[in-house]
């Protein structure tokens, strides 16, 4: 009996400890930021985060600034301690640098639900992706990162992808708004050489940073997106005006950056956007957060602006 009971609690110990856990595979992505003009490929890293039935997916860059400036706030500072070590660890850069993928993707892995969130002006906006991944996969198989893993096809966003799942991992997900496979893509890139992600590792993270969604998000459609995108810029614009106005043109101009990342509708980023914060809920212009070098090809500030990852 008490053998019994001892083990019991062993198990309810493993599902509470791995209810905290997530699941991070991380991808060295590189990105061709000119499709007319020859430059070279850059590189940044993102995550596949995976915990439970839901995926959030998310460049290295983003999750590091979102999560610094949400550790701002007092509430938040507990629960961002054990990211900020990990970051630490890690050798993360503390200042902040610029990304191609300036929102962020969630997905539901069981009813292949794919959510699309960008940030304008403090809003939040979003849509549910509408257009199913119709996968053709091959016989071919090979290894592909370390992994035994089959070749697949699908045509979406104005591109044809190959992408190679591993049933060794047992996760229908993978990078951007792919997932549908028999398993996890370890490798997936475009059939211009514009794209490619490149499974590394995977970690296992305690108490990551969680993208928060706020509860005023404007819900959108995929068609409608860029144009509900831009009300609520022009919105954000008139309601600074008026309120630098009010304070005698003392506010500070945030707005005047030029936003890095490509939005997943294929629309390329508004010269009046600036780099948003996400985890504060704040837009800021990209003269605070100049562009470093760290020696691995990091991104142009404004290349992402250049070569959407969706054509159309």
């Amino acid at each position: 009996m008490m053998r019994q009971k001892l083990l019991g609690f062993f198990v309810l110990f493993l599902a509470a400890m791995s209810y905290g856990q997530t699941a991070r595979y991380v991808y060295e992505t590189y990105v061709n930021p000119d499709s007319i003009n020859l430059v070279s490929m850059k590189m940044e890293k993102t995550f596949l985060d995976i915990k439970g039935n839901k995926s959030l997916f998310i460049s290295e860059n983003k999750l590091i600034k979102d999560s610094l400036f949400a550790s701002l706030k007092p509430e938040e500072k507990v629960n961002n301690k054990k990211e900020e070590k990990d970051f630490s660890k890690s050798g993360a850069r503390k200042r902040i640098e610029p990304t191609f993928f300036e929102y962020f993707i969630t997905k539901n892995i069981p009813e292949q639900k794919v959510y699309y969130y960008d940030r304008v002006g403090g809003k939040q906006i979003y849509y549910q992706e509408d257009r199913p991944l119709k996968w053709e996969i091959t016989n071919s198989i090979e290894k592909q990162n370390g992994y035994s893993a089959q070749k697949a096809t699908v045509t979406f966003g104005g591109r044809i992808w190959t992408a190679w799942f591993t049933k060794d991992i047992n996760v229908s997900d993978g990078p951007y708004k792919f997932s549908g496979l028999p398993g996890l893509i370890v490798k997936l890139e475009d059939d211009n050489g514009d794209y490619k992600f490149d499974l590394v590792k995977k970690i296992i993270v305690q108490n990551s940073f969680e993208e928060p969604v706020s509860s005023d998000a404007k819900q959108s459609t995929r068609i409608n997106f860029h144009g509900d995108k831009a009300a609520l810029e022009l919105e954000f614009n008139k309601n600074r005006k008026s309120m630098a106005g009010n304070n005698g043109g003392g506010m500070q101009d945030f707005g005047g950056g030029r936003q890095g990342g490509m939005n997943g509708g294929g629309m390329r980023g508004n010269g009046g956007r600036g780099m948003h914060r996400g985890g504060m809920g704040m837009d800021g212009g990209n003269n605070s957060f100049p562009m470093q070098s760290s020696g691995s090809g990091n991104v142009p500030f404004n290349a992402g602006s250049q070569n959407p990852i969706e054509l159309k």
